[in-house]
């Protein structure tokens, strides 16, 4: 591992530092430019943008204009931050990782864009996606290892991350481009309930699945970014001081792990890591059960990849038709597929969701479990840039519009990073951030 491609950087400490006035936004500008241009041709996180250090330091004045006691300036004053190239930023191209000609993807700001904006933030840039978020691979690389795949869709947002060149980024999932390339680079990836963050602005995939997402360098940066960007946020009911010893202060949670077809999924590495996360977990008092909750799970992936093409082939009828030559192939042969998939199956699939996610919630609740647990992804990052890796694991949850995130959970003998993934109930995105502190705790003094 080339140990200074990755170096993360706390979003709490910076944000922090920022609003105390050191550095200036100016200063940070230019440290952050200098980052940028020190590692990206490296990692290629960010797509290229000419004038962008520039165009920074004129937000940045304006900012500091805006806010002339940095105390009293929003959350995120000054803070850099990384946003997928799908996702409609004022003042900078979409391309969605495709070649399609200039423009043709413009569209409004998107509202996740404007939330960020609003809490102070400034965008670094676009960061480098798969072909319109799907399996067809952009650019970037892999901090740990250069030659492995960073995972996608959200690949740049995950790689910005994990090499410090900005302590937030912004990443969608439609089934698993937020937490399983958050895996693969170390780093904390967070997907909110489905729909928690508006999705407008932001070019569709499959908009039964596409949930707009982030990452950061550890849970308390998650934990300080959720608020402001989900709708409706509790802050009585998320992250705080209650988590002392591995015990939360409400009781120790009950963990879940969804044993049978699903988590035979993981390969070896992925699995034996598992084991021993559950096992470090149960020596330090939490509750264990293990539950049969996907027997059908193969079912459940010809559901989901019904609803997924259908709706990938249904969102770029217009692009395609015009444009389908400069598409990728991987990307066209998803398209060409949605278009097979006859309306009743994909009805049939989303009545077939809602079902899955009312037995998924009883059973659930019968077993008294807080939060489920999972590998994030079937093993570390692969050898080689020409696949993402596959998103399996997630599969169920995306389906099932669950909150989840992946932790960092140490590292193969390789040293590729491996990443706990834990789902908690739909809706109580507060309260999976709040327990995921017990694990993380757990995890880190390990």
């Amino acid at each position: 591992m080339d140990k200074s491609l990755v170096r993360p950087r706390s979003l709490v400490r910076e944000a922090a530092a920022l609003r105390a006035g050191v550095p200036t936004p100016a200063v940070h500008v230019d440290r952050l430019c200098a980052r940028i241009d020190q590692l990206d041709p490296l990692i290629h996180a960010f797509v290229p943008e000419p004038g962008r250090a520039d165009r920074l330091q004129a937000e940045a004045r304006a900012l500091a204009a805006r806010h002339p006691d940095p105390a009293q300036a929003p959350p995120l004053y000054g803070v850099a931050v990384g946003i997928k190239d799908i996702v409609h930023v004022d003042g900078l191209p979409t391309h969605g990782g495709s070649v399609l000609p200039p423009g043709v993807l413009a569209g409004p700001q998107a509202t996740v864009v404007d939330r960020l904006r609003a809490a102070g933030a400034l965008v670094a840039g676009k960061t480098v996606t798969a072909e319109f978020a799907g399996s067809a691979p952009g650019r970037t690389r892999n901090p740990h290892r250069p030659e492995h795949t960073p995972g996608g869709s959200s690949s740049g947002s995950a790689a910005a991350v994990a090499a410090g060149l900005v302590p937030l980024a912004i990443g969608t999932q439609t089934i698993g481009s937020v937490v399983r390339p958050a895996a693969y680079c170390g780093v904390v990836g967070f997907r909110p309930t489905f729909g928690r963050i508006p999705t407008a602005g932001v070019i569709p995939n499959a908009p039964s699945f596409d949930t707009v997402g982030l990452f950061t360098a550890d849970l308390a940066g998650a934990a300080l970014a959720a608020p402001l960007l989900c709708d409706d946020w509790d802050r009585a009911a998320g992250p705080g001081d209650g988590a002392t010893g591995g015990v939360w202060a409400g009781g120790a949670p009950v963990l879940g792990v969804p044993v049978g077809p699903y988590l035979d999924r993981a390969g070896p590495e992925a699995r034996q890591a598992f084991d021993r996360q559950l096992a470090l977990l149960a020596a330090r008092g939490l509750t264990v059960r293990r539950l049969d909750l996907l027997p059908d799970f193969d079912e459940l992936e010809r559901q989901a990849q019904t609803v997924n093409r259908f709706e990938i082939a249904a969102s770029h009828t217009d692009w395609f038709a015009r444009f389908g030559e400069l598409y990728r192939p991987e990307t066209s042969a998803s398209i060409r597929h949605g278009r097979t998939v006859d309306p009743a199956d994909h009805a049939a699939a989303l009545r077939a969701r809602t079902a899955f996610r009312e037995r998924l919630a009883e059973r659930r609740e019968r077993a008294g479990v807080d939060l489920l647990l999972a590998p994030s992804a079937t093993g570390p990052a692969p050898l080689g840039l020409d696949s993402t890796g596959s998103a399996v694991m997630s599969l169920p949850w995306s389906f099932a519009g669950l909150p989840a995130l992946s932790l960092p959970a140490g590292v193969t003998a390789a040293g590729l990073p491996l990443g706990l993934q834990v789902v908690g109930e739909a809706g109580a995105d507060e309260r999976l951030l709040a327990l995921a502190a017990v694990l993380e705790r757990v995890l880190d003094g390990a």
